[in-house]
């Protein structure tokens, strides 16, 4: 029995110098791991400091220095570029309505210059000037055009009945003309015709209002959708052309195929009332309705304002402003004159529409009710118009 004792003595002593030496092995690797992650964490350190060094020391280098420079030179020329080319687009669009541009196409020609020198901080205070200019005769061509509408105007927020009306709104945002026609949609059927009868992506081609509604027997009518006009530069190559949807009083659909994925905001006219898409992509192809006509943006939607602001010149300057809009079976076309594109929002809130979209403005301004209430302007490749049912 003793013996048996002493060999169990002896193999727990031999087994627990075993786990000793198992646990000072692994002791002695854990602390070899660590020091190499303590080594490798300095080594890092050192390597991002020299990164960081040599960045810094990139930043100060003349290569560098220039790079940066260069793009800050091409951002300003993107930038007073596209104010430049938005501003002659104005200009043009006065000299459409045959009115003398002398005065601004000098202000213009002093921009150029300073472009081509890269003084942009010049470039930017002549702009400012000249979109000023232009802001100020677009006051004067609304109140002395033979063509255009009457100084005087009564105030009312209330649209007409029927028939034709030129009143002043007084809105939260300012007191605004408008020449407004407003029609029932139980006896007028509302129809878009386009003077070329299928696509055309360039010399399209284009007539006036007067004669628009003549071949088609309207009644009233208005100028339609954006489009690329010939006293444009940047329109070489796609004249009188417009790319939005639009289905014309012959059921054909223009621009289709570019129009599957479009964010365009769209109307159309059925029987007795007006539909609104907020995005063409929306829309099918239905023949069964009157017309549609896709255009941007969207003023008025469900009786609420739905734009509010825009990075674009064209929107926040003032000049007329043309809209199609409805009160339930009640369609209105016309101008909000001397406004912005937020301002004409206001006022057609003011006067209780359902919705509205914007149309065409500028040099392509029209408006028909047995004869030119605005206008006539430039010849256009599409007008909305009134026809009695």
């Amino acid at each position: 029995m003793e013996k048996v004792l002493n060999k169990i003595k002896e193999f727990k002593l031999h087994h627990l110098g075993i786990l000793l030496i198992v646990l000072l092995v692994l002791l002695l690797t854990q602390t070899y791991f660590i020091q190499n992650l303590l080594k490798s964490k300095s080594e890092l350190n050192k390597s991002f400091l020299n990164v960081q060094k040599n960045y810094n020391a990139l930043k100060n280098q003349d290569q560098y220095k220039i790079n940066q420079k260069q793009q800050e030179e091409i951002k300003n020329i993107k930038v007073e570029y596209k104010k430049s080319i938005d501003l002659l687009e104005q200009i043009q669009d006065l000299r459409a309505q045959k009115q003398d541009t002398s005065d601004l196409d000098k202000l213009y020609a002093q921009v150029v210059r300073y472009l081509v020198e890269f003084n942009y901080a010049s470039a930017d205070a002549q702009l400012k000037s000249l979109s000023s200019s232009i802001d100020s005769k677009n006051s004067k061509l609304t109140a002395n055009n033979q063509n255009s509408v009457p100084i005087s105007a009564s105030q009312s927020n209330t649209p007409p009945g029927s028939g034709y009306g030129f009143q002043s709104v007084q809105t939260d945002v300012g007191t605004f003309n408008i020449a407004i026609i407003a029609s029932d949609l139980n006896s007028t059927r509302v129809i878009v015709d386009t003077a070329s009868d299928s696509d055309c992506s360039n010399n399209c081609p284009a007539m006036s209002l007067a004669d628009y509604a003549s071949r088609s027997g309207a009644y009233a009518g208005i100028n339609g959708t954006f489009f690329c006009p010939p006293e444009y530069p940047q329109c070489a190559g796609k004249t009188n052309s417009f790319d939005t949807l639009l289905m014309n009083k012959n059921k054909h659909y223009f621009n289709s195929d570019n129009n599957v994925y479009s964010t365009v905001p769209l109307v159309y006219f059925s029987g007795n009332s007006m539909g609104v898409r907020g995005h063409s992509s929306d829309w099918g192809r239905d023949t069964s309705v009157d017309s549609v006509i896709a255009m941007q943006p969207l003023l008025i939607s469900g009786g609420n304002i739905v734009f509010s602001s825009s990075d674009d010149p064209k929107f926040n300057g003032k000049g007329p402003r043309g809209f199609i809009a409805n009160k339930g079976n009640m369609v209105y076309i016309g101008d909000v004159f001397n406004a912005t594109m937020s301002e004409s929002a206001h006022v057609l809130k003011t006067l209780g529409m359902d919705n509205a979209l914007n149309l065409d403005e500028g040099g392509s301004t029209a408006l028909w009710f047995g004869g030119y209430k605005t206008g006539p302007g430039r010849n256009i490749p599409n007008a909305v118009l009134f026809v009695h049912k």
